[in-house]
């Protein structure tokens, strides 16, 4: 999970980093749609990179494989997610629109797979 930790302040810096460049420093290039995308990525990152700061305290308490599938499951779907948005808005990358449902996917299967570990881990 130490790991997974690093990946969760990476996840968090770059999100406040991005969140400030797309205010800033893209304002006057993106539209007003591409500049709503961007903080769409932004906002769903810096609350997952929370989200595996949680699991990570969690580790301690509720080892086990569910929970670590929710911290890749939601490591991945980060990326996916918040990543193709960036292109997306950024560069114009259309192509990437089926990777950004399927980031959320993993976001989502990330959360049941924590609701799993709930249900099947002892406190």
């Amino acid at each position: 999970m130490r790991f997974i930790l690093a990946l969760a302040a990476f996840y968090g810096a770059t999100g406040v980093a991005l969140g400030a460049f797309a205010a800033h420093g893209l304002k006057k290039v993106l539209s007003q749609e591409m500049l709503a995308v961007m903080e769409t990525g932004v906002r769903y990152q810096l609350l997952h990179a929370l989200a595996l700061i949680g699991l990570v305290v969690l580790g301690d308490k509720l080892a086990g494989p569910w929970l670590n599938a929710a911290a890749w499951l939601m490591a991945v779907g980060i990326l996916f997610f918040s990543g193709s948005l960036y292109l997306l808005a950024t560069a114009g990358w259309k192509f990437l629109g089926p990777i950004t449902p399927l980031g959320g996917l993993c976001l989502i299967l990330g959360w049941l797979a924590l609701m799993v570990a709930a249900l099947k881990e002892t406190l």
